[in-house]
């Protein structure tokens, strides 16, 4: 088996939400697809992914920089027994690249490592989850746990809209819903979150402030939402202040949930030692998608782990069809869902319906990608 071409196209998303602190309108991502030389009912098997959603297609340092790194690599480099070897070919995109500035960088990474992982599974006809659980030595799991990630602020949408959107999931058969806070006053989104908690029940809320406070007003926010008993309090300030987290864990009983902005296993070790995260209560939100991939994503688990948390308040960030399968995989909690938001890429296909709740991802091989409406037909013009 060899890789024959490597393919990078930035897709723009449907509709403008916004949340705290970013309007997606003009949010674009990267499709990426690992074309082999294995020919398969008369095409080249090729494994496809995305850097996940909530950044910028990683166009330049791909082009640029990392495809050309892995095409120009010895073919048996990048081969372990018989299939791509997804480490080596991480490894060789990132040669002669220093040590930390993850960002973006982690982002373009990852959407070229998950598509190895995509062409393993459909080398081997099976699908992803399977692939992935027999590498990692588990037992994948039937069924995943997961939310609907919505009520993003939408101008002309008021109470009663936000209320009919979440009645919406209900309706889909989602139990648990999360919504996005910081972006109007206090008093305002107070009344939004009593809406949703009246229509899904209490308990059954999430809320995101996609980082929007600083350390005063977040444990404001804190105070104001405690009698709320909400499901967990996201990312209440900047990822990257780990003194913030741990003052909102301190003075908040409620779980808080952070993470899908750490791109690295060295983050996440600063997470668990300085950000005041309790075992048990608090939730990991760390995404594949923004972080070198599967692998890197495999070794924040562990890092978490040997610290004291269980992989199961592991629920990573990004409503899409990769990260269900990772779930599925590895034993977590659960996972998102952009049902109604960041299209083409997220939420699932009619093959994986909601029932109470929880979601199986299809038997298809690979992530299932091309089974995802509006997304692919994309695929097919990427791969043609």
């Amino acid at each position: 088996m060899r890789v024959t071409a490597i393919r990078e196209r930035p897709v723009a998303l449907y509709g403008s939400p916004a949340n705290a602190v970013v309007n997606f309108a003009q949010h674009t991502v990267s499709l990426v697809a690992v074309v082999s030389d294995v020919v398969r009912n008369g095409k080249p098997v090729t494994g496809v992914a995305f850097d996940s959603i909530g950044r910028f297609a990683q166009s330049g340092i791909l082009r640029d920089r990392m495809i050309p790194r892995v095409l120009s690599a010895a073919p048996d480099d990048l081969i372990r027994a018989g299939q791509i070897d997804p480490a080596a070919v991480l490894a060789c995109a990132l040669a002669d690249e220093k040590p930390g500035g993850h960002g973006d960088r982690a982002a373009a990474a990852a959407a070229l490592e998950l598509a190895c992982w995509d062409l393993n599974a459909k080398l081997d006809d099976e699908p992803a989850y399977a692939t992935i659980a027999r590498h990692f030595g588990r037992t994948p799991a039937h069924a995943v746990e997961v939310y609907a990630a919505g009520g993003y602020y939408h101008l002309g949408r008021g109470l009663a809209e936000l209320r009919d959107e979440m009645r919406g999931y209900l309706d889909q058969g989602y139990t648990a819903v999360k919504m996005k806070i910081g972006g109007a006053a206090l008093a305002d989104d107070l009344a939004r979150i009593e809406a949703v908690i009246d229509v899904v029940g209490a308990g059954r809320v999430a809320v995101d402030a996609n980082g929007r406070f600083d350390r005063s007003t977040a444990t404001q926010w804190a105070t104001a939402l405690a009698p709320y008993g909400l499901r967990w309090f996201e990312e209440p300030g900047d990822p990257l202040d780990f003194e913030l987290n741990r003052e909102v864990t301190s003075c908040y009983n409620g779980a808080v949930a952070t993470g899908e902005n750490l791109f690295s296993v060295p983050d996440v070790t600063n997470l668990v030692r300085y950000g005041g995260m309790r075992s048990g209560r608090d939730v990991f939100q760390m995404d594949a998608g923004l972080s070198y991939g599967l692998g890197e994503y495999a070794r924040m688990l562990e890092v978490i782990e040997a610290h004291g948390f269980d992989r199961r308040f592991a629920f990573p960030h990004g409503g899409h069809l990769i990260n269900l399968h990772i779930a599925a995989a590895l034993g977590l909690g659960g996972c998102e869902s952009y049902q109604g938001v960041f299209q083409p890429f997220g939420g699932y296909p009619d093959g994986c319906a909601v029932t109470e709740g929880r979601i199986s991802p299809t038997d298809t091989p690979g992530f299932g990608l091309e089974q995802k409406p509006g997304l692919a037909e994309l695929i097919t013009e990427l791969t043609a």
